[in-house]
């Protein structure tokens, strides 16, 4: 076993939550069933850089029992639940090094141990490991199969990269499936962020002035569900389509710079860097609450609200830290903006990221995916591939069936028509 963990004896308690989380994901259930018989992933050696929670947990434990070998390390120093990442290690077998908290050379430090696993197979929230094998481990890279990505933030970065003509390695842009982004994304990052946002403030979203940055799958759930609990939403976006899309779905729609003297609650949800930043925080309201959803800490300019900042309270609350600025019209007069957890993922460093049930069908296609690769991997291109159709049609077939729920099948002649050109009016 390799690890670096906080603490091995919460391995009793990591255990509970990882079985109860495999409870609600049935999918993956019926994936790990076939896969004991088959092992499909035989003497693959495998390095996942991942969010290590419950639902992650019960994807390795899937690609073990497929026959992989496996190690797992964190995506986010703060998205790591201590007591799974010890459960994995003792009760499971898996090779996990991840901390909670864990500095940057910590975290840098555990992507290296996840590349001197010498892996045929990555997976990747974010490309970090991605982007340590084309700059540090250039000469391993030829030793990757394939790689998948289930991040927003990753697949802008691997395209970038394949834009530029450097891409080295297959990649399957897991995110960009529809039984992720459509469901995870959407549901997930929209419950998710609700429930990181209460857990460490306490406050009732009803009636306040909620800023949402970016319309994409995550900001239209985060949206949504604001407004089911009775706040005010206001979308600010950079793209013409999804502001239109937003004003359509009933929503204000301004920029940011309007939106700030507006705002009760911010959270950015795009991928981007420098969405809040000082002229942003100049113009905020007293006691106004500012927090990311985003994959990385980059999109609320941290350093900028320091250099403001005339007094830093932190802590004041648990992930909630104040920082004093004084306010330009009244020079004698300070006001107080709180940031939440460190301005790093809301919904995994202050509650416990999505729920089992709509990561089920996430890591369902993720596993799926991998199997894919370690089929067909002398035949992938170094460039990045959409999951095969038939893996989100089986994901989706067998979540609606462990649901309980059917629908209709086309009939001959519907299939007859939908196949024809001839019959017009």
């Amino acid at each position: 076993m390799r690890y670096d963990i906080k603490n091995i004896k919460l391995a009793a308690v990591g255990k509970k939550r990882i079985e109860w989380a495999f409870k609600d994901m049935p999918v993956l259930n019926l994936v790990k069933a076939r896969w004991q018989k088959e092992k499909p992933l035989n003497g693959v050696r495998l390095s996942a850089c991942l969010h290590v929670t419950a639902e992650t947990a019960n994807l390795v434990r899937t690609l073990k029992a497929g026959g992989a070998k496996v190690l797992l390390c964190a995506s986010n120093p703060l998205s790591t639940q201590d007591d799974v990442a010890a459960g994995l290690v003792k009760d499971f077998g898996i090779n996990v090094y991840a901390i909670h908290g864990e500095n940057k050379n910590i975290y840098y430090s555990h992507l290296e141990k996840a590349l001197q696993f010498k892996p045929n197979i990555t997976m990747d929230d974010g490309a970090d490991l991605l982007w340590l094998l084309h700059t540090k481990y250039k000469k391993q890279v030829e030793q990757i199969w394939g790689s998948m990505e289930e991040t927003t933030t990753g697949v802008i970065r691997l395209k970038a990269l394949e834009q530029a003509g450097k891409l080295q390695a297959p990649i399957i842009a897991v995110n960009d499936a529809k039984t992720k982004n459509m469901f995870d994304n959407r549901y997930g990052t929209g419950q998710s962020t609700i429930d990181g946002i209460i857990r460490a403030t306490d406050i009732l979203i009803a009636g306040k002035n909620v800023v949402v940055a970016g319309y994409g799958w995550c900001g239209r759930g985060f949206a949504s569900r604001a407004r089911g609990m009775g706040a005010k939403v206001i979308i600010t976006e950079v793209d013409e389509i999804k502001a239109l899309e937003a004003c359509m779905d009933g929503f204000q729609v301004m920029p940011m710079k309007q939106a700030a003297r507006l705002g009760d609650l911010f959270c950015t949800l795009t991928g981007n860097t420098g969405v809040i930043r000082e002229e942003h925080f100049r113009l905020m309201k007293d006691k106004a609450i500012v927090c990311n959803s985003g994959h990385f800490d980059v999109e609320i300019n941290i350093s900028e609200l320091n250099k403001l900042a005339v007094k830093i309270n932190k802590n004041v609350r648990n992930n909630v830290d104040e920082y004093v600025i004084k306010v330009e019209s009244q020079k004698s007069k300070v006001k107080s903006i709180y940031l939440l957890a460190d301005g790093r993922l809301i919904n995994l460093a202050a509650a416990e990221g999505h729920p089992a049930s709509v990561m089920d069908m996430s890591f369902s296609t993720q596993a799926l995916a991998c199997e894919f690769v370690a089929k067909n991997y002398q035949k992938l291109e170094k460039k990045i591939y959409n999951v095969p159709t038939e893996i989100e049609k089986y994901v989706a077939d067998l979540k609606l069936k462990s649901m309980k729920i059917s629908i209709d099948k086309l009939t001959k002649e519907q299939e007859k028509y939908l196949r024809s050109w001839e019959i017009g009016t």
